[in-house]
């Protein structure tokens, strides 16, 4: 059974002796906090010899009960004293919370902070976008430099191994679209046009975006993770004092491989989307299987494809350099990988994104709307 520590009350020749008993330990010490804070005193003494052992937790509450009562500590022992010295000297009177400066001063501080900071990562990214050029480049002038096994390796990676999650995926938002999409067209007695509906969104929009954010929550944030890891590591330094281009052996694959697997990707998410909404239709709508399919080569415009496909290579090259740069970014400890992963992810989502709305509007001025 645990012994707690706890305390009596002495009093003679009109001072008062707080007597501590039983171990100052963190795991002992909790009941004796609470009821030395309800102490009213005047205390004179505070007695510890009866008290062992002691440890950092248990020092700190005698010091700050001894300070409030403005009482002497006796009986320590030598490693009490030591320990309560050690609390005693780091004692700040600072407050816990920063004082914070008035808002009218600290939002446009931290809004230049953010703008600067905005500033020095678009040039840090234009100057990775240069090395990128210039690791290409390279490799286009010295074929014997390329290294197809990595390259392969990478779309294994980013290709294969994520093909039942962004079928599943796929699959099941195709169900939500024509189940959803059927709902609001029978209100004007439209749902045979769930199959225009769910043939146009998912090979125009939603396969390759919905794909997109996949590989980046996937690939990109393992791009950065992996390559933060050899940065503290060292393995990169080690490449280069070789003589290896770490931007030849490490990023040019795995852009090649996003950039190459993302159409394919993308038409795969578009196939297995279809493939849900003609699930759903042949269930609840009444629409046969194979016509629903049939009805898709008819209604769904071939620009539409071309539309997705297009914007494919450039969302897998956007997520595959922000998952590279943030990782060659990391610096310092183990907690910057995690960090840097996260802002992989985040910044590739958030241009992917922007890159669709650019897209759209681009497509819509030239009549593929």
């Amino acid at each position: 059974m645990r012994e707690w520590a706890d305390y009596t009350i002495e009093e003679a020749g009109g001072r008062t002796t707080l007597v501590v008993t039983g171990p100052l330990l963190v795991s002992t010490i909790g009941k004796l906090d609470a009821a030395l804070r309800t102490v009213e005193g005047p205390v004179q003494f505070v007695d510890i010899s009866k008290a062992a052992p002691i440890d950092t937790v248990g020092a700190w509450v005698i010091h700050r009960f001894a300070e409030e009562q403005q009482a002497e500590v006796l009986g320590a022992s030598e490693q009490a004293e030591i320990l309560i010295d050690t609390v005693t000297g780091s004692a700040s009177a600072e407050p816990i919370s920063p004082v914070l400066d008035r808002l009218i001063t600290r939002v446009p501080e931290q809004v230049g902070t953010f703008v600067t900071g905005a500033v020095h990562e678009g040039k840090h990214n234009l100057g990775f976008l240069g090395a990128v050029i210039m690791a290409f480049a390279g490799v286009i002038r010295h074929p014997s430099r390329f290294r197809l096994r990595a390259v392969v390796h990478q779309m294994e990676l980013v290709g294969v191994t994520s093909l039942p999650i962004i079928g599943l995926m796929s699959f099941l938002i195709g169900i939500v679209i024509a189940q959803q999409g059927a709902v609001q067209l029978a209100q004007f007695g439209a749902e045979t046009l769930t199959v225009n509906l769910v043939g146009r969104i998912t090979l125009r929009e939603l396969g390759v975006l919905m794909t997109a954010i996949m590989v980046a929550g996937r690939s990109g944030s393992a791009f950065a993770a992996q390559l933060g890891t050899m940065k503290l590591t060292e393995e990169i330094d080690a490449m280069r004092t070789i003589g290896v281009s770490p931007m030849e052996a490490l990023v040019v694959p795995r852009i090649l491989a996003a950039v190459i697997m993302m159409p394919l990707l993308g038409f795969y998410s578009a196939c297995m989307g279809i493939l849900g909404g003609a699930v759903l239709a042949d269930v609840s709508l009444g629409i046969p299987f194979l016509t629903f399919l049939s009805r898709i080569q008819e209604v769904v415009p071939v620009y539409d494809f071309y539309v997705g496909m297009a914007k494919a290579p450039v969302f897998g090259l956007i997520v595959a350099m922000a998952g590279c740069y943030q990782g060659l970014r990391v610096e310092g400890n183990a907690e910057e990988v995690g960090t840097r992963t996260t802002k992989a992810v985040v910044q590739a989502i958030f241009m992917v994104i922007v890159l669709d709305a650019f897209f759209a509007i681009f497509f819509t001025k030239i009549g593929w709307a």
